[in-house]
């Protein structure tokens, strides 16, 4: 029966989109890495906590919930659309953003920290 269960998540994996932009934070890498780095044996202690959670992923995965519960506009209360969430949320924009939260003497310090670093390193 493990087997069976461990098939069912392979192909959720197979078929879970990959989302490039969120980098080292997208669910579904996160799922294919957990997956691989399970035993082949693939033990479960509680089968129906095992099938609990498979169906939860199966409704994400399908948007059960954005479709049983449509809603009329594709914004937020602050009218910022889907795009603009999926932008702000990227990785590399997350990074610019703690770059522009450091104060000046912190860039200044990495900064110079790093230089003497490399000149030592010669």
């Amino acid at each position: 029966m493990a087997a069976t269960r461990y098939r069912r998540f392979l192909k959720l994996c197979e078929e879970w989109p990959v989302e490039e932009t969120k980098r080292h934070r997208d669910l579904g890498a996160f799922l294919r890495q957990r997956l691989c780095d399970t035993p082949v044996s693939f033990q479960i202690a509680d089968p129906a906590a095992c099938d609990q959670m498979y169906e939860s992923l199966v409704r994400i995965h399908t948007n059960y919930y954005k479709n049983k519960y449509p809603r009329l506009k594709d914004t937020t209360f602050t009218g910022v659309t889907v795009e603009d969430c999926k932008m702000i949320l990227a990785t590399d924009i997350l990074k610019q953003m703690e770059e522009m939260k450091k104060g000046t003497w912190k860039k200044l310090r990495e900064r110079f920290y790093a230089k003497k670093s490399d000149e030592d390193s010669k």
